[in-house]
C-alpha cells in the first residue's frame, strides 16, 4: 500500500532542497515508494540497494561512479550501511546545490542521524515514514483491524490475525537478531526480545528503569541504551510529560508506548480480536493506538506530551505549539465514556479554550458531553484536527 499524501510531498522535497532522507522502520513501504518514483520517470532517477554487494561494490570510489550521475537523482536505499558516503556527498551537492540530488532512504539509527546531520546540515530534509494510518488504510471502517493487526502493510493485509501475529515474530525476531544489532546495540539478541517483552508489559505506564533492569539482570545504564536504540528503530515511543510551570506538582517521568499496535498485540500474545478486548491492557492499547495515530499526522511545528500531577489530575495527550496547550485527547475504550475527576481537573489547569477537549472511543458518532467534552472515534478526531 502507497502512503499517496506521503509520495506527493516527497516529490515536492525532491523540486526543492538537494537531498531528502526517507527514514523509518523496515517494511513500512519506503523501498516501495522510492520505486514508484523510479518507475513514473525512469529517465530522472537511479535505484541502488547497498544491502546488495551487487550495487555496494559500485561505491568502492564513490565520487567517481557518483559524478556520472550529476543529471539524475540518486537513490541509495539503506544509506546507513555505508556511513563514509556523508563526507563525499557532501562535497558532490555543494559543487551543484541544484534540487533533488538525492533521496536516502534508511531505518532510523543514530549513525543514520548523526552522520547525515553533522556531514549535510544545510543541504537536507527529513521526512519520516511510519505505519499505516487510517487514511491510507481505507477510513474509518478499517479502524479495528488496523488497530488490532497493526500498521505495517503486510500484516495489516493478511488474511486474519494470527497470519498477521506470524509475521510479527518474523519482524521482531529478524530485527533482534541482526537490525538493531547493525545499529551498534551491544546485546545479545534473546535479551534484546525479553527487554521488548518487558516495554510491551509497561505499555501506557510510567517507564520504570529500575525495574527493567532487576528483571533482565543488567544495568540500569545498559537498559537506558537499549531503549534509545529502540527509540531511534522506531519500535518504541517515550511520550514526555508537560513541563510547563504552572505551580502543580508535575509527575516528570515519560510513559513508554510499542509504537505499533500489531507488535504490541503480538508481544502480549493475542492473536484474536475478542482476546484483545477481554485483555487488561486493551484499554492502553487503544490509547497507544490513538495517540499514535494522531502524532503521525501531526504537524511538525506541534509538540505531544501527556499531562499528570501528584494530585491526580491527567490527560492522555495534550498537543501544544511551542509553549502553549492546544488540544486535549483522553481515551476510553467505552461506549459510554465519561471523563474522570482527573481528566476534569487537567483541564482546568491546562486553562484550553472551549472546543478544544475531545474524548476518543470507538463510538459510531460523535456526541457532546457536559463540561465541554466532545466524544468522537479516532477518524473524526484526525479530520477535526
Amino acid at each position: 500500500m502507497l502512503n499517496r499524501a506521503l509520495f506527493t510531498i516527497l516529490k515536492k522535497d525532491l523540486s526543492e532542497v538537494p537531498a531528502v532522507v526517507l527514514f523509518g522502520p523496515r517494511q513500512v513501504g519506503k523501498t516501495t515508494m522510492a520505486k514508484q518514483l523510479a518507475a513514473e520517470m525512469p529517465e530522472h532517477f537511479v535505484y541502488f540497494d547497498l544491502e546488495l554487494p551487487s550495487d555496494r561494490i559500485r561505491f568502492s570510489d564513490p565520487e567517481l561512479f557518483l559524478r556520472g550521475l550529476v543529471d539524475r537523482t540518486v537513490i541509495l536505499d539503506e544509506v546507513q550501511v555505508l556511513p563514509e558516503l556523508f563526507p563525499v556527498l557532501r562535497g558532490l551537492i555543494d559543487q551543484d546545490r541544484k534540487p533533488g540530488r538525492l533521496l536516502l532512504l534508511g531505518s532510523v539509527s543514530p549513525a543514520l542521524l548523526q552522520r547525515s546531520s553533522e556531514s549535510l546540515a544545510g543541504r537536507i530534509r527529513y521526512r519520516e515514514a511510519a505505519p499505516l494510518t487510517i487514511a491510507e488504510a481505507g477510513g474509518d471502517s478499517v479502524t479495528n483491524a488496523l488497530w488490532s493487526k497493526g500498521g505495517y502493510p503486510i500484516p495489516f493485509l493478511a488474511a486474519d490475525q494470527q497470519a498477521a501475529m506470524d509475521w510479527y515474530a518474523d519482524f521482531v525476531h529478524s530485527y533482534a537478531a541482526r537490525d538493531l544489532g547493525g545499529m551498534g546495540l551491544a546485546m545479545a539478541p534473546a535479551d534484546i526480545e525479553r527487554l521488548l517483552l518487558m516495554v510491551a508489559h509497561m505499555h501506557g505506564q510510567l517507564v520504570n528503569y529500575s525495574q527493567l533492569s532487576r528483571s533482565l539482570g543488567v544495568s540500569q545504564p545498559t537498559v537506558k541504551g537499549a531503549m534509545e536504540y529502540f527509540e531511534h528503530a522506531m519500535l518504541i515511543r517515550t511520550l514526555r510529560p508537560w513541563h510547563a510551570n504552572l505551580k502543580k506538582r508535575l509527575v516528570k517521568t515519560p510513559k513508554v508506548f510499542v509504537r505499533d499496535s500489531g507488535m504490541l498485540h503480538y508481544l502480549l500474545g493475542l492473536s484474536t480480536y475478542q482476546q484483545l478486548l477481554g485483555h487488561p491492557q486493551a484499554g492502553s492499547s487503544w490509547e497507544g493506538f490513538v495517540i499514535q495515530q494522531v502524532i503521525t499526522r501531526m504537524p511538525r511545528d506541534r509538540q505531544a506530551w501527556f499531562y499528570r500531577t501528584a494530585g491526580g489530575a491527567e490527560v492522555d495527550l495534550v498537543i501544544s505549539h511551542g509553549s502553549t496547550p492546544e488540544y486535549v485527547v483522553e481515551t476510553k475504550l467505552s461506549l459510554s465514556p465519561k471523563p474522570t475527576r482527573g481528566n476534569t481537573e487537567a483541564v482546568q489547569d491546562l486553562a484550553l479554550p472551549p472546543g478544544r477537549q475531545f474524548m476518543v472511543a470507538p463510538v459510531e458518532a460523535a456526541f457532546p458531553l457536559p463540561g465541554g467534552w466532545e466524544v468522537t472515534d479516532v477518524g473524526t478526531l484526525l479530520r477535526t484536527l
